[in-house]
């Protein structure tokens, strides 16, 4: 079963105190500021929920991470937590597991990188478009054309 990474009540609820709108605030401001409330599954089992989660900065994140040749572990380092790994994708002998240091010993089983990369997309797609309904410039998130093929996939025949 793939993993499934969502979010709901996407916000903008610190802008106005700071005299801001999506549109007018920085890139820096907005990849902490528009927040939801996260959720990691591995099917119906919640392995982490976390609410007021800067998703735009976890989508960017990610998007950066997927676009790699050479991948290695993913720790999201956010500006809003002390700790790297609120979000961390690890691979495992039985493929990428995603957890969180919120949760330290709760993992999603073990997928091929296709299976957790068509995810990821659908949650970085998900956020964009998000984004861009609350009125920010959806490049705050960039697109990814295309699921990235495993690095082990090789045409050589």
């Amino acid at each position: 079963m793939a993993p499934g990474i969502g979010y709901a009540n996407l916000n903008t609820s610190d802008l106005p105190r700071r005299g801001m709108t999506p549109a007018t605030a920085p890139v820096h401001v907005l990849l902490v500021d528009l927040e939801a409330d996260l959720v990691v599954r591995d099917g119906e089992r919640v392995v982490c929920a976390v609410e007021d989660f800067p998703v735009a900065e976890l989508a960017r994140a990610l998007v950066e991470w997927l676009g790699r040749e050479e991948r290695g572990a993913f720790r999201f380092a956010s500006m809003s937590f002390e700790e790297p790994g609120a979000v961390r994708i690890e691979e495992s002998a039985g493929g990428w597991r995603v957890g969180s240091v919120f949760a330290p010993d709760d993992w999603t089983a073990p997928v091929a990188l296709e299976v957790l990369a068509a995810e990821l997309t659908r949650f970085t797609d998900a956020v964009r478009e998000g984004v861009a309904a609350l009125g920010a410039d959806p490049a705050l998130v960039p697109a990814l054309s295309t699921p990235p093929a495993s690095p082990s996939t090789s045409s050589a025949g």
